[in-house]
Order: structure tokens, then C-alpha cells, then sequence
């Protein structure tokens, strides 16, 4: 399903309905409507209002507003290929996974789409709080060790630049989610193995962390 339009991809993509567990080829590709760059509230004020929420609603993301986050996230900024958040000589070793209703997708920040991965209503199988299949989406930070381009890196230091690089990204989100009124928490408590074989990561690739984000519990 290919949308140009966030009128008619929200009430589709972002339904809440649970959708039985079925193969990834099910689901399509998304293409995300283009970032909005303006707007938002100022920078002093995202931070001032920026916290961490474990109530949400069951009130949906719109397209845009998915499209935005991602784009605050991780998304491409520059001719060159680079990111809203840094990572160590642009290794660029985080994959940002986006668990929704209908399934799993893999966020690739060129060309700003969603690939699926599997299909089905994973959010509850992101952590062990109970708010986690009630947020709007979930996001997993995925550590890819192989992108690493200083090959001398003890195992160690590869995860430090991992869990920098992921910090990076999960306080971009966090901002975003300041700036537009969003309930949104960084969560390290999820069965990193059960998620890892649920996601199909390969053996020099692992889960660092999880984010819950949607509309706050009112």
C-alpha cells in the first residue's frame, strides 16, 4: 500500500485493531509522508517539558506525526547522507524497529520508508510493563556491531558507541514527543533474546533498548 497522503493513510496504517500473527511478505512497504520541519514549540521549551510517561491512551498517531518522529529520530539531514543524531565516524550501528498494530517495520531513514518484518500485533512482547501494548507504537534500538568502521574496537567499546549512539536517538524522540504533546518513555525491561528472534537479528546484532510512544492516558 503506497500513500501520499496522511488524511488517507492514518485511519488504515494506525488502526488499533489486533491483527493475527502472519508472514512479513503480508504487509507492504511504507512510504512515509514527507517531514514537516517547521512548527513544534521552541527548544528551551521541549526541554523544559520533556519527562518520561507510562499511561497512554488508545488515541492514534497520525501519519504525519509518525513520519515527523522518525524523522527526529534518526532521519537523514543533510545532502550527504547523515543523521539527526551522531554516532562514532557515522558508523551509523542503530536500527530503529517501529512495533504497531499491524505489525513490525524496520525504519530506513533513506528513502524515510518502512520495510516490514513481521506481521502481527507485537507491542506487548516489546517489554514486561503493561503499558507497552497500549502505546500507539513501540521502538527498538538494534545494535548492528558489523557497521563499526574502527575495526580494532573491543566488544565493549563497540557497545558503548552503540548505547551513545542509541541515547542520541531516544532523546531526539523525546523531544519531538515534548514538542507535540506525546506520552513517550525509554525502557532497558523486555526479553532482549525472545525480541531478538522475533525481529530476525543476526548473530553480531542485538536489542539495547526499547521506547513507548502515543497520546498520554488522560
Amino acid at each position: 500500500m503506497r500513500v501520499h497522503s496522511s488524511r488517507l493513510f492514518a485511519p488504515v496504517f494506525l488502526s488499533l485493531a489486533i491483527l493475527a500473527p502472519c508472514a512479513a511478505q503480508d504487509l507492504k512497504p511504507i512510504v512515509l509522508p514527507k517531514p514537516r520541519m517547521e512548527g513544534g514549540k521552541p527548544l528551551m521549551q521541549a526541554l523544559k517539558e520533556r519527562k518520561s510517561t507510562r499511561g497512554f491512551s488508545q488515541e492514534k498517531l497520525s501519519a504525519q506525526t509518525l513520519s515527523n518522529m522518525l524523522w527526529a529520530a534518526c532521519g537523514v539531514n543533510r545532502p550527504d547522507g547523515r543523521r539527526t543524531a551522531p554516532s562514532a565516524m557515522n558508523s551509523q550501528e542503530i536500527d530503529l524497529y517501529v512495533v504497531l498494530p499491524d505489525g513490525v517495520y524496520l525504519y530506513e531513514p533513506e528513502p524515510h520508508r518502512l520495510s516490514p518484518v513481521v506481521a502481527g500485533d507485537m507491542r506487548a512482547k516489546t517489554g514486561s510493563q503493561s503499558f507497552v501494548a497500549e502505546a500507539a507504537l513501540n521502538l527498538v534500538y538494534v545494535e548492528d556491531q558489523a557497521r563499526f568502521k574502527y575495526a580494532r574496537a573491543k566488544p565493549e567499546e563497540k557497545f558503548g558507541f552503540a548505547s551513545f549512539a542509541a541515547g542520541a536517538i531516544a532523546q531526539n524522540v523525546y523531544l519531538f514527543c515534548a514538542s507535540e504533546g506525546l506520552a513517550v518513555v525509554l525502557r532497558a525491561s523486555a526479553d532482549k533474546d525472545a525480541l531478538g528472534k522475533l525481529l530476525r537479528l543476526r548473530p553480531e546484532q542485538r536489542v539495547t533498548y526499547a521506547q513507548s510512544v502515543g497520546y498520554p492516558k488522560k
